[in-house]
């Protein structure tokens, strides 16, 4: 994978990577672009470089008044609208070439590391080993990408301990299959406010706002009232990129949310 022209598959590998840094980690003394770039032979600069031609196609960061670097190919417009059409078949078969390029530092072992809370079947052996692993490699890239674009921050409250926060479905992964590695599916929340979220305790407009149900708005527990309470009518904290979708925020409102009522 030398030829000065970017290849389809090294631009899959670089997108892959896109969504799953921070804004500010986009440059050339980021460990995880050096070592993509030595993978797929190309410099840490260039990889960088493409990186931010990705983020000049990201309306979430263009709208803002930032932007990346100018010259987005028409194969990196072409390789941003197939993620965007299959995000679990991309993810999949973005981890199956880059352990094809470094057999020797598994990617499928790396995910199990640092995937916690996952029970392993007893038989764990053919099918059920694939179905597994596979279920590891699309919950560790959701996570990642939903943390990368809330700057590993609870949108509602702030906290920024990785062990307390949850990559939180908007629309469920059981009922939405095209869209469960959606980052703009998803939501950077603490584990307490991914449960509420969860059980329709709390949603959210279309402009961001944090709606409580009746039921929490009313309670008189003192933690309800110092944790949850407050947060009523606030905005989240908006991602760098992945901004929620509305249709998305819709849905957790009318099949979620346990007033079935919007703002």
């Amino acid at each position: 994978m030398t030829s000065r022209l970017w290849t389809r598959e090294q631009l899959k590998l670089a997108f892959h990577l896109y969504c799953q840094l921070p804004f500010g980690k986009l440059h050339s003394r980021n460990p995880e672009i050096i070592q993509l770039a030595e993978l797929i032979g190309r410099t840490p600069s260039a990889l960088a470089m493409k990186l931010s031609n990705f983020a000049s196609l990201d309306p979430a960061i263009t709208n803002t008044g930032r932007k990346g670097l100018d010259g987005a190919s028409n194969l990196d417009r072409e390789i941003w609208s197939d993620f965007h059409a299959d995000w679990e078949g991309l993810a999949l078969e973005c981890a199956q070439l880059r352990e094809q390029l470094n057999p020797a530092s598994s990617v499928n072992r790396e995910i199990e590391e640092r995937t916690e809370g996952v029970e392993i079947p007893d038989d764990f052996t053919g099918e059920t080993r694939r179905v597994f692993t596979e279920q590891r490699i699309k919950q560790h890239f959701f996570r990642r990408a939903v943390l990368a674009s809330y700057r590993g921050r609870c949108c509602m409250s702030g906290l920024s301990e990785p062990r307390l926060l949850i990559a939180s479905h908007i629309v469920p992964w059981s009922k939405d299959k095209a869209n469960r590695l959606n980052p703009s599916n998803g939501l950077c929340l603490s584990a307490i406010h991914d449960r509420a979220f969860d059980k329709g305790l709390i949603t959210l407009t279309d402009d961001w706002k944090i709606v409580l149900s009746d039921e929490l708005r009313k309670h008189e527990e003192p933690f309800i009232q110092s944790v949850f309470q407050p947060l009523e009518g606030r905005t989240i904290e908006i991602p760098e990129r992945f901004i929620p979708n509305v249709s998305f925020l819709q849905r957790h409102r009318s099949e979620i949310f346990l007033d079935n009522r919007s703002r």
